[in-house]
Formats: structure tokens, sequence, C-alpha cells
């Protein structure tokens, strides 16, 4: 790992389990041109924009072994910032997923596997033999993740990933670890002073502009309000215009880990859920009933199925983003 500029702090973690940093980084990461994380060449790189502190990078090497426990070395950027190097070093295994309430879960996850496997296809047993080192990490980032997801609504991957190379590459600023670590996501106040003409330009639609608006505009009750319990999030966000159980879940799927909360309204994952346990396509609510028995766990199983390998049918035509950036 070669860095043009030093670390302010460097670290190693000693985890008792497995952990596979580079697929848990993955639902943190954008595609391939995210200009504010990236995983490759045995690093995950992530970068966060705390209220309360400067902007921080954080690089971590990816463990030796991912089936087995292995040491975690990360490093730390945040020009110095004592109190950001404080925060994100005391939050590094709550951030990695490894912190001892996760570890009970997972522990307690495994258990409900044995007991109900006779409900799985043994491609999904089979999964979590194979992928020991599956966490739930955790950010701890609202705003700037509720930032990543509100551009995800009702708009292709296509779309939502331009958009959001858009807003951080033209509004973000540089890491603090220079060249050429991930750039910092947009401050919530420059969000608010973006012009509706600069939103078109990026391919981001008035609706979701909205949306990003009311978020940037509420950073600071929002950062307040992810130190809550994962209820009472729900429900600051619930009250929130442009903000329903969709963008709720899979925010704190990824600020908070939650375990249980599971992406209802997504365009495929009901299907997607209802083809690997019966073979048979469902909604919203026939996912709910079939992921009932692993209630407390029900996102440790969504990704267990998605890490199995079970291909699912697709029907009906791609949806296609219109772009209207030129007009």
């Amino acid at each position: 790992m070669k860095f043009t500029q030093q670390p302010d702090y460097s670290g190693v973690l000693l985890p008792s389990v497995p952990v596979d940093v580079a697929a848990n980084a993955a639902p943190l990461v954008r595609g391939a041109g995210d200009p504010t994380a990236a995983t490759g060449d045995g690093v995950t790189w992530l970068s966060f924009q705390p209220l309360t502190t400067g902007p921080v990078t954080v690089a971590i090497a990816h463990p030796a072994s991912k089936v087995s426990p292995a040491e975690i070395r990360y490093h730390i950027w945040a020009n110095a910032d004592v109190a950001a190097l404080e925060t994100v070093i005391d939050r590094m295994p709550v951030l990695l997923g490894i912190d001892e309430s996760a570890l009970a879960g997972w522990a307690e996850f495994d258990e409900l596997l044995d007991a109900t496997a006779h409900l799985l296809p043994s491609s999904v047993i089979s999964a979590r033999r194979e992928h020991p080192g599956m966490r739930l990490m955790s950010t701890g980032q609202l705003v700037d993740e509720l930032c990543t997801v509100v551009l995800e609504q009702k708009v292709t991957q296509r779309q939502a990933r331009a958009s959001w190379r858009w807003l951080a590459d033209t509004f973000g600023e540089p890491s603090p670890a220079g060249e050429p670590a991930p750039k910092i996501a947009p401050r919530p106040e420059t969000v608010m002073h973006i012009q509706s003409w600069q939103w078109h330009a990026g391919w981001v639609q008035p609706f979701l502009a909205r949306t990003l608006k009311t978020v940037a505009s509420r950073a600071t009750a929002l950062h307040r309000l992810a130190n809550k319990p994962l209820d009472d999030i729900h429900a600051g966000l619930m009250s929130l215009p442009g903000i329903g159980p969709w963008t709720i879940a899979e925010t704190l799927q990824r600020t908070h880990g939650a375990a249980d909360l599971v992406s209802v309204g997504d365009f495929h994952l009901a299907h997607h859920i209802g083809e690997a346990l019966t073979g048979k396509r469902t909604d919203d609510a026939g996912m709910l009933e079939l992921l009932e028995p692993w209630r407390g766990h029900r996102q440790r199983l969504v990704r267990l199925i998605y890490a199995s390998g079970i291909r699912f049918s697709r029907f009906g035509p791609r949806l296609a983003a219109t772009d209207f950036r030129d007009r």
C-alpha cells in the first residue's frame, strides 16, 4: 500500500473471526467510478464527512485470509484532527462489523441457520460455510449514506451511479490523504446551494433534488439522530418528506449494520427471495412472510441468499433510463 501523504494514524485489529473486508464493503462502493470509495489491490478506501469534525479517509488493508481470523491493518487521514482520529479509531470494530454486539448477532444467526436448515436450499447453507467472513459494515454516517441512497430512488443503477459521480466530483472535497485517495462527499451546506439547472445537468430529477436538500437542511438533527436506538432513527427518518421504508432500510443497513431491516419496495428483492425459498416469485408481503422464521436476522439471510449463487429469472424488458441532461 503506497501513500503520497503519510497517515495521521495507523493501527491493527486482531479479530476473533474471519472478515472479508472487500465483500463486506461492496454495498458502500457505488461502482468502479465511485469518487468517494474504492476497493482494489488489496485495499478498501472509504471517505466520510462527519459534521462535528473535519473530513476523514480510511484505508483498510484486506486481511491475508477470508476464511480464518487474520490481522487487519488500517490507516486514517484526518488532517491531524484529534477528535476525528479518536472517533474513527474507537469505531473501527463497529465499522468492520466485528464489535461485541455484532459478533453476538452472527453467532445467534449461525445457530438459527442450523435449526432452520430444512427450510433453506442447500446452496444457502453452503454459502455460510464458504463465506465465514461475511459481516455487516456500519459507517455511522447517516447524512452521507442518505445522499447516496436517495439518488437510487426510482431510477436505474446506471443513472444513480452517474448522478453520484457527478455530485461528488463536482461538489466534493479533496481527501486529507491527497491523491489518489477517494474524494470526500459534499458538505450539507454545499448541497443546499446547488441550483436547479446544475441538478438537471447532473441527471438528478427534481423530486430527488428536493429530497437531497431536505436531508442537507436537517443535517445537524440527523447527526444527533444517528446516535439514538434504531427504532428511533427509523421513526425520525419516516418524518422526512421523500424518505420511505426502502430508503431507510438501504441507509441503515450501511450506517448501522441493521441486521433485520429488509428493503421493502425494492424492484427485484421480493422476487429473488421468493424464488430462492419457494421457487416462485412473490411480492413484499409474501417476502416478509417467508423471512419471518429469521426475524432479527432477515438482512443477514438476504445477504447470504445473494452470496449463494442462486440465479433468478427475469421477465420483461429492462428499465431504460431517460437521459434528459441536454434538454
